[in-house]
Parts: structure tokens; sequence; C-alpha cells
């Protein structure tokens, strides 16, 4: 099975729906939810979820949200060995290459990104959610 790391912004495209992009997004979700492909999101996302979405929602509300995204993800975790590998990196983007280590660690296919340009030297290929779906169905 395809196995992707899911960057944040795919997600908040959903959630928020996000103009253009919620369509494509949504798509990688529902590709999960099917079982056709293991999605991931690195710890810190869903740390960084819970910060935006308790701004926008009630805090019963955000903790619902993620309870649901963490039914059909998995969440690879950020530990020292992961911020030390995405230190090493030297992007300009730490967060991006905390994302692209995770991705790694997680042994992921692809890191499903809108931002390809800041994963050009991940080991991890990035694609868009529309090149995921395209290659998976």
């Amino acid at each position: 099975m395809t196995r992707v790391l899911i960057d944040v912004n795919v997600i908040l495209d959903v959630l928020a729906e996000r103009e253009p992009f919620v369509e494509d997004s949504q798509a990688v979700l529902q590709l999960v939810e099917a079982g056709i492909v293991e999605g991931v999101l690195a710890a810190h996302s869903v740390t960084t979820l819970h910060y935006l979405l308790s701004k926008h929602l009630s805090r019963g509300r955000a903790r619902k949200t993620l309870e649901d995204l963490l039914h059909i993800l998995r969440v690879e975790a950020v530990d020292e060995d992961r911020v030390r590998h995405a230190l090493a990196m030297n992007w300009t983007d730490f967060e991006d290459a905390v994302q692209a280590a995770c991705a790694e660690k997680a042994e992921a296919d692809y890191l499903v990104t809108r931002d390809k340009k800041g994963f050009k030297r991940s080991v991890v290929r990035s694609i868009t959610p529309a090149e995921l779906v395209a290659i998976v169905t």
C-alpha cells in the first residue's frame, strides 16, 4: 500500500474549505479513509492544527476534529532524532525540514503538499494532492 506523509497545508485546505484546493486535498483524505493509501501526519502538524482550529472553533470542536483525523491517519513522532536530522539538513524553512525528516522516518512513498518547492531537497518525493490522486487511481 502506498504510504504518504500529508503536509499540514493539505489538511488545512480541507478543514478551512480553502478554494481552489479543497477538492484535491479532500480526495487525499478520501483515499486514506477508503484504505487505498496509508496516511501519516507529523506530530507537530497535530499541534499546529489544534492551535489554528482552537482560534476558529470551540476547544471541544477542535478536539473532536483532531480525534476524527486520528481515526484515519497515523502520527509520526517528532523526537530528538528527527529534530537533529532536520537541523542537519540545513534548509531555510525548518518546519519543512522536520516534515521531510518525518516522511523519511515513516518510510513514506510520497510527501503530499501544495508546496513542492519547499521540498526540492527531500529524500522522499514531494507531490501535490492531484498528483497523488492520479498515481493511485
